[in-house]
């Protein structure tokens, strides 16, 4: 009995058994054992390989991070999605007409705007691995929020076009920045589900962001400005203000907490060391390099070579772009419909919540089953029978049906945050992740450039040609989920045909070789790719 309990407790901890150290294991997982943190890892001071502890101590470890951490970054993606937007918002307001400007003039600013944020990504990711997530984040927002509310006082297309370019080159990198800042409190089982909250967060925004708009937009005239005007003013200082408070609030690492507003540490020291070693038995790759060890040019070609990545890569630029222009252009769609710049910004809010609602049950689905495929490939076909009833459906007229089909495809399980979780834990290197997601975030980015182009103003308003290519480009992604998936079958198969030759004595000396592994890292035969 003594026995039993004994295992059933080293299950729980996460120590593996007797029985499991004498075969040598594969899996990212189960390699804690061959892999020590390096001195210079931030929590290494708390790094036990003989902890123990409770399931119920570990829930309360991530739900104090829930509140302390998630909470805030979802503070910070809400002021993201306040200055992103903003502009859809605005739209609704006459902007257009304000400035002069046509929607090839809109178009070409969403253009400029992607442009300098791809810019801004990899740069971002340097400045992060080298300066750390508390500083760089903070700074960002408060830019972003700085030319948010400058957009104020835009008068004609040159204003536009630089305010445009200016809040690109400031947003950039922060999403892929923010991810990477909260794997280091995470393991990978509950990541897909808290970048879910962060998107959902985005949503939110977009739920309270029409809601301001609604009413902010109304004090056109006072003080002889456009509602938009204000818009932009009353949002981007909140914004700014955000950002502020994130240079005193954002902890430096799981184990250096204090600070500004907490002078107290968010975890006891017992918590501290649970936190610790249940990151690097999950993830023993983190504790390789510091959160402030700088990226290289060879950590860039290593995550551009790696071959696993490039159906990810891939599905970044052509998965969301069928809902991107049906998306960007709602609240411009619905006024030409016919509803007023009120209603127009409130029927964007049933896209918003149903969005939610679909994100975080997928995400939690996907963590639960441990499955990241068809997760995916269920988010993009959602989105394809609609396309294909609103080409079928007649111009002119039925407006709630038009709304209804709008609203479903606006709202489809978004999968990024399950291909963001994908991508994190089928990399080995945490300087190499760094950089794939930023790769991955900026061919993403490249894709809504692409996107935004497809709805043209001679199509408008009801973009027929724009649809058909829409329906073209997500046959293409459920197919690349596929062809995404069998490939990294095939790469498992091959390694684990090698694996199966070795003696186990072969086995435990190249598990415990642990400078080859820092150097092959995924490409090592006892590293399986998870799909």
């Amino acid at each position: 009995m003594d026995k039993e309990m004994d295992v059933e407790r080293k299950k729980v901890s996460g120590e593996p058994s007797a029985s499991q150290i004498s075969v040598a294991r594969v899996g990212r997982e189960n390699l804690s054992d061959s892999i020590a943190p390096h001195e210079t890892y931030e929590g290494r001071h708390r790094y036990d390989p003989g902890a123990t502890w409770t399931e119920q101590e570990e829930r309360k470890v991530v739900w104090k991070t829930d509140i302390y951490l998630l909470t805030w970054i979802c503070v910070m993606f809400f002021g993201l999605q306040l200055d992103r937007g903003n502009l859809s918002n605005a739209l609704a307001d006459n902007l257009l007409n304000d400035l002069h400007l046509t929607s090839d003039d809109y178009n070409n600013g969403t253009t400029i705007q992607l442009l300098c944020f791809l810019t801004a990504e990899f740069p971002v990711q340097f400045l992060t691995k080298r300066y750390g997530f508390k500083y760089i984040l903070p700074t960002m927002m408060m830019l972003w929020g700085t030319v948010s509310w400058s957009q104020a006082w835009m008068t004609n297309r040159a204003s536009f076009y630089i305010t445009r370019a200016f809040i690109g080159a400031c947003e950039g990198g922060f999403i892929p920045g923010t991810i990477l800042f909260a794997t280091y409190f995470y393991k990978t089982k509950e990541l897909a589900l808290r970048l879910a909250c962060f998107w959902s967060t985005l949503n939110v925004a977009r739920v309270i962001s029409a809601l301001l708009a609604a009413g902010i937009l109304e004090m056109r005239g006072i003080g002889g400005k456009p509602g938009w005007f204000w818009l932009f003013l009353i949002e981007g200082l909140l914004t700014f203000l955000v950002g502020f408070i994130s240079f005193f609030y954002l902890p430096k690492s799981p184990t250096a907490t204090k600070g500004f507003i907490f002078r107290k540490p968010w975890f006891t020291e017992r918590e501290e060391i649970i936190m610790t070693n249940r990151i690097l038995r999950d993830d023993p790759a983190k504790g390789l390099t510091a959160l402030k060890e700088p990226a290289t040019w060879k950590d860039i070609k290593a995550a551009w070579s790696d071959s696993s990545m490039w159906g990810l890569y891939f599905i970044g630029l052509v998965a969301y772009i069928p809902a991107t222009p049906v998306s960007g252009y709602l609240t411009l769609t619905l006024k030409r419909l016919g509803f007023s710049t009120f209603d127009s910004n409130m029927l964007t809010i049933p896209a918003a919540v149903l969005q939610i609602i679909t994100m975080l049950v997928l995400s939690y689905n996907s963590d639960y089953f441990n499955e990241r495929t068809f997760h995916c490939f269920f988010g993009e076909f959602w989105i394809l029978p609609v396309l294909a009833a609103l080409i079928t459906l007649p111009d002119g007229g039925r407006n709630w049906a038009r709304f209804s089909m709008v609203t479903l495809i606006s709202g489809y399980p978004y999968f990024h945050p399950i291909v963001s979780s994908w991508i994190s834990e089928n990399t080995f290197d945490v300087k190499k992740r760094a950089i794939t997601a930023a790769t991955y975030n900026v061919i993403v980015q490249i894709g809504s450039l692409i996107g935004s182009q497809i709805y043209r103003s001679y199509d408008s308003p009801y973009y027929h040609r724009g649809n058909k290519v829409l329906i073209a480009i997500c046959a293409l992604s459920l197919a690349t989920f596929l062809v995404q998936r069998a490939y990294l079958v095939i790469l498992n198969n091959r390694k684990e045909k090698v694996w199966q030759a070795m003696t186990v004595e072969e086995r435990s000396a190249y598990q415990n070789d642990q400078a080859a592994r820092e150097v092959d890292g995924n490409k090592r035969l006892d590293f399986r790719f998870k799909y």
